[in-house]
């Protein structure tokens, strides 16, 4: 299964349009880990699984989700009221209730992904404002097999990093 993760937009409408027209077909399913400062209401949501960022204000967008692919049971939610910029505690708390394999979030900006316990926490980092140490605009796709999660980060013109591959062997 392959999954698009992006998010922190902050109203850069155009770079979802272009995400969604160029993997459409190409993904399994494209998330988007909030603060796209849309209306719930956009035909884009069509394309994207979305949850609410702390710069979203209406209510009809989710705080989080839980989806189950047939391979994987993802949780995403922004990261915000899971307190992410401390660390991945309550994060994990609730990915482990949910029983995820993978935990999706945004809100600090900042590329990461790791597997703990079994389970992979991915930030895509923001495609249109990055912070922290790395300074790319982008977003991920993930790649899971039944043995691996292959991650790979992407710059707004589909062009891979190619420092920015990961693999973790699930077992």
């Amino acid at each position: 299964m392959k999954y698009l993760v992006v998010s922190d937009n902050h109203g850069d409408r155009d770079i979802l349009v272009d995400l969604a027209e160029t993997y459409r077909g190409k993904v399994d399913k494209l998330f988007h880990c909030g603060d796209s400062e849309l209306e719930p209401s956009d035909v884009l949501w069509n394309d994207f699984i979305v949850v609410k960022g702390n710069c979203d204000y209406d209510p009809e967008f989710p705080d989080s989700i839980v989806e189950k692919t047939g391979l994987d049971t993802i949780f995403m939610t922004h990261g915000h009221l899971a307190n992410v910029r401390s660390g991945l505690t309550a994060l994990a708390l609730k990915a482990e209730q949910v029983k995820a394999t993978i935990a999706l979030f945004g809100h600090t900006h900042e590329i990461g992904c790791e597997v703990r316990a079994h389970v992979l926490y991915l930030n895509p980092g923001s495609i249109s404002q990055p912070r922290g140490a790395i300074q790319l605009k982008s977003y991920a796709i993930i790649d899971s097999t039944p043995d691996q999660f292959i991650v790979q980060y992407y710059g707004r013109d589909h062009e891979p990093f190619k420092d920015l591959h990961f693999v973790f062997n699930k077992i």
